[in-house]
């Protein structure tokens, strides 16, 4: 008489190790953006309180909600490294295009005050507003940003993260609206005093225009939108090169948070024994895991049929 076996605990939770390294790159993407940004914030606040510019005020304005949405990064990027659990046995990764949304949020606030601003001094008159600080900070903003953008975009490509990646974005456009606040200020006293004011409109146009983009982007990764047609081919040409593969007749490549889920068809000999179709099978998936923008892939394995 045959023993039984005892039944084995289903699992339903995955697995996961965590990934030091990504975990390094978002540390030091959140220092740079809150001690920068919190630095100029406070530089441009008091250039502003001295000259009453208002384009220097919009840009204050800017820097104080970026200081903020890294904050909110912070937080966001420690929720979404949190290991998968029984709330979570995918895992916590959504929270990463969900912390973007709300970086573009507060961006919002900052583009409604920086209009606000600029229409209120369209309205009372505008005045020249005299060089010295004004000009200093809005230079050194526009250098501290560029180095701020470089760092933080080497961070995002090698994490492959879309809410590093959103600041940034965040952060090319402070370089190009910290450079309209200093025409407006160099154009108020050498052409119109109406410049300054008009800076501030181009300021709160830049903001607006990246809260679109990252808005946009990060909807995507929550609402599952699917891969690119070259990451597809990616896919296929990885799971191709497994040796026993006959064919890849299905690739079905969607974004579950920043990164790819992959439900994908192989054809393999009929012939061969269930272990040797399987060993296949694990091999495709080691591949296609191994792509860079590819978080998981589950792969079928079908008799060929020619």
């Amino acid at each position: 008489m045959a023993t039984e076996r005892p039944p084995k605990e289903v699992k339903s939770v995955r697995s996961e190790s965590p990934d030091q390294v990504r975990q390094r790159l978002y540390r030091r993407a959140i220092l740079v953006a809150v001690l920068g940004n919190m630095g100029l914030a406070v530089a441009k606040g008091g250039a502003a309180w001295i000259s009453g510019s208002s384009a220097v005020l919009s840009d204050a304005a800017n820097s104080l909600s970026d200081t903020l949405y890294s904050l909110f990064m912070a937080l966001g990027l420690y929720l979404a490294r949190q290991p998968a659990d029984p709330s979570h046995p995918q895992g916590h990764s959504r929270f990463e295009p969900l912390v973007s949304l709300l970086i573009a949020a507060v961006m919002g606030i900052a583009g409604y005050a920086a209009i606000r601003e600029a229409i209120r001094r369209f309205r009372g008159g505008a005045t020249a507003i005299p060089l010295g600080w004004p000009v200093a900070v809005l230079v050194g903003s526009v250098l501290v940003k560029i180095v701020m953008y470089r760092l933080v975009l080497d961070a995002a490509r090698k994490a492959n993260s879309p809410a590093i990646r959103a600041s940034a974005r965040d952060n090319l456009a402070d370089v190009v609206t910290s450079s309209a606040a200093l025409l407006g200020v160099l154009g108020s006293n050498l052409i119109h005093p109406l410049l300054d004011p008009l800076a501030g409109v181009l300021v709160a146009l830049w903001i607006l225009r990246a809260i679109w983009e990252i808005a946009h982007e990060n909807l995507g990764y929550l609402t599952g939108r699917g891969a690119s047609p070259e990451v597809t081919a990616e896919i296929v040409e990885a799971a191709s090169s497994v040796s026993g593969v006959l064919d890849v007749h299905q690739v079905i490549a969607d974004h579950v948070g920043p990164e790819l889920r992959i439900d994908m068809h192989i054809d393999v000999d009929g012939e061969m024994t269930l272990r040797e179709a399987h060993a296949i099978g694990e091999e495709v998936e080691a591949r296609v895991e191994a792509l860079p923008k590819v978080d998981q892939a589950f792969v079928h394995v079908e008799p060929d049929r020619r």
